[in-house]
């Protein structure tokens, strides 16, 4: 055996198969996947981190009363609503905007309990409501202020998560 032959053994499988395409085809090939691999990055690379706020208001909703038009207090009764809101959540919520009025029990109707959750989002985490990070939100809403740090609990933001279309 030659020096050359022997070169020619030690060549993997597939470069002996790219080597048989003419140079036009590799570049193709080469491009085409390079086009894939982008493609995939750009759209279905990752998981999905924002929605939008209608959608994670409803999987908190979810979460917190099973979507349910009549909905016990939660919490011995410390929590009210489809919502579940605490009194201290309101407090914060209408000291931030004090425009919202009301009373503590209009936390019932979910169209003032959606404009409270509002207002306590803009206060505390204005950056993740605007952009629609379902977990900082649900966490927040679950945790209070301090619901967004690492340390707080996940598992809530995870099973808001996993309501979310």
């Amino acid at each position: 055996m030659t020096g050359r032959e022997r070169h020619r053994l030690r060549v993997p499988d597939w470069a002996r198969f790219w080597r048989r395409w003419p140079r036009r085809r590799r570049f193709a090939a080469l491009g085409a996947f390079l086009l894939l691999l982008a493609l995939a990055f750009a759209f279905g690379g990752g998981t999905r981190e924002t929605w939008p706020r209608q959608d994670v208001l409803d999987a908190i909703r979810f979460v917190e009363s099973g979507d349910r038009e009549v909905v016990p207090d939660g919490d011995g009764g410390l929590a009210i609503g489809p919502y579940q809101i605490h009194r201290v959540y309101w407090q914060d919520a209408v000291e931030f905007e004090p425009e919202l009025g009301g009373d503590y029990q209009d936390c019932r109707q979910r169209a003032y309990a959606e404009r409270v959750i509002d207002a306590y989002m803009r206060r505390w985490v204005p950056g993740a409501w605007r952009a629609g990070d379902a977990e900082v939100i649900a966490r927040v809403h679950n945790g209070g202020p301090r619901g967004d740090s690492p340390a707080a609990p996940r598992r809530y933001g995870q099973k808001v998560r996993a309501r979310l279309p």
